[in-house]
């Protein structure tokens, strides 16, 4: 049996060079979230691009004459927060939109609660009938009949255009 001996500065310089990597591995792993965060930002602006343009054409053929669209509200009141994608309104109705690059159970949970604070958050839309949708390019089944059962307009892909993929007997929920 071979022995060896190891110096206890060795193992010390071992320890700070296993340390060192450990931090570079670290910063590596933070710029590689980062990217991947910001390619995520991209795609929901690429599908945010998708919708935007047929906004207003698919809610006025479910009878909403919606005729204004604007991105990116977001408003904040105290400790509460909240940012919507799209907005298409008229003079009595809005509808606010919520989009994602893929659109999950989770997503429209989150999109649900952003309602319930809405009319707080949002108070220059007091006197609006105001409604919500989801809009995503890779739509889970699960997510679509969730979102429609709580009530959400589900706009999801069609070739090049975008489409209302709810039912005809769908009744949005009013919030």
């Amino acid at each position: 049996m071979m022995e060896t001996s190891v110096s206890i500065e060795e193992v010390r310089r071992a320890i700070r060079e296993l340390t060192e990597q450990s931090k570079e591995t670290d910063r590596y792993i933070k710029s590689l979230a980062k990217r991947f965060g910001d390619l995520g930002n991209r795609l929901g602006e690429f599908v945010e691009g998708m919708v935007r343009p047929g906004l207003v054409r698919l809610f006025h053929e479910r009878g909403l004459e919606l005729h204004q669209t604007f991105r990116d509200m977001s408003a904040r009141r105290g400790t509460e927060a909240a940012q919507i994608d799209l907005m298409a309104i008229d003079e009595t109705v809005a509808v606010a939109v919520e989009v994602k690059s893929r659109l999950t159970v989770e997503a429209v949970d989150e999109h649900l609660r952003r309602m319930e604070k809405f009319r707080r958050l949002f108070p220059r839309f007091s006197d609006l009938s105001v409604m919500a949708a989801v809009a995503a390019m890779v739509i889970d089944d699960e997510a679509a009949a969730y979102a429609e059962a709580n009530g959400l307009f589900v706009i999801g892909q069609a070739g090049d255009d975008a489409v209302l993929l709810n039912s005809e007997k769908f009744e949005p929920r009013a919030w």
